[in-house]
């Protein structure tokens, strides 16, 4: 397994005496490991480059794990943990045909929460769990959806213009979170940090929301570091790439 780690990190492949130095074996000891594997397909001998890489099968059984991963499922403890340390709604919304859709919330135990419809959608400009969406995409993509949605004004705080909503992105993947400041509806406020896949794309956010009376600007720093950890915990839950490219 380690010799599998280590390859799957190496784009250009890596030599026997590597992976030797790599996994502390000795090179014969490797050797054979790599020969086993070679014959299920798991790696494979480039003799040009004299380096080892990445097998086919190793794709396929890997590629099991991503056709069976369920992210709802997977989410549900860490809303309870999160609504638990924070005292306010956790909510997980996917990225769906270009939405963000609501799938599963987990309410606090305050008599004013933020209720959200499971299945219910949110505008990307004018939310937390949007904007952080947004920001992790390419930026054709975002003007695919300002021309696809327009950006209307839901409250007087709603960014209404592309260059505000640029500005806004730019902030978010500087500190790693999105704030909805009463954007979507006044008197309600979100903190929401995206969940990647693999390659790097949002599969979608993580968020708390409540009253804007309950999340004043001194606790953003708190609930941004809760909400932040819990994105980057179930992005490696389902495989994610945890650190986003540049």
């Amino acid at each position: 397994m380690r010799l599998l780690k280590a390859l799957a990190g190496a784009t250009d492949g890596m030599t026997l005496s590597e992976l030797a130095l790599v996994v502390g074996l000795p090179a014969s000891t490797t050797h054979r490991l790599l020969t086993t594997l070679e014959g299920e397909r798991f790696v494979r001998f480039d003799p040009a480059l004299a380096t080892w890489q990445i097998g086919v099968e190793a794709f396929r059984v890997g590629n099991a794990f991503v056709r069976s991963r369920d992210l709802v499922a997977t989410a549900r403890p860490y809303l309870r943990r999160l609504m638990e340390e924070t005292g306010e709604t956790a909510n997980l919304y996917l990225f769906v045909d270009g939405e963000a859709v609501c799938m599963a919330q987990v309410e606090c135990r305050q008599m004013m929460r933020a209720i959200a419809r499971p299945g219910g959608r949110v505008a990307l400009h004018a939310s937390g769990v949007g904007k952080a969406i947004l920001a992790c995409l390419p930026l054709e993509e975002v003007h695919a959806v300002l021309r696809r949605d327009g950006l209307p004004k839901l409250t007087e705080r709603t960014i209404d213009t592309p260059r505000r909503l640029e500005s806004a992105l730019q902030e978010i993947r500087a500190r790693g979170w999105a704030l909805d400041d009463e954007e979507h509806a006044l008197g309600l406020r979100c903190v929401a940090a995206a969940i990647r896949d693999e390659f790097d794309r949002p599969m979608g956010a993580v968020s708390v929301s409540g009253p804007s009376v309950r999340i004043p600007d001194a606790r953003l720093p708190e609930l941004a570091a809760a909400v932040q950890r819990t994105a980057l915990e179930l992005t490696r839950a389902i495989g994610g790439r945890e650190t986003p490219r540049s």
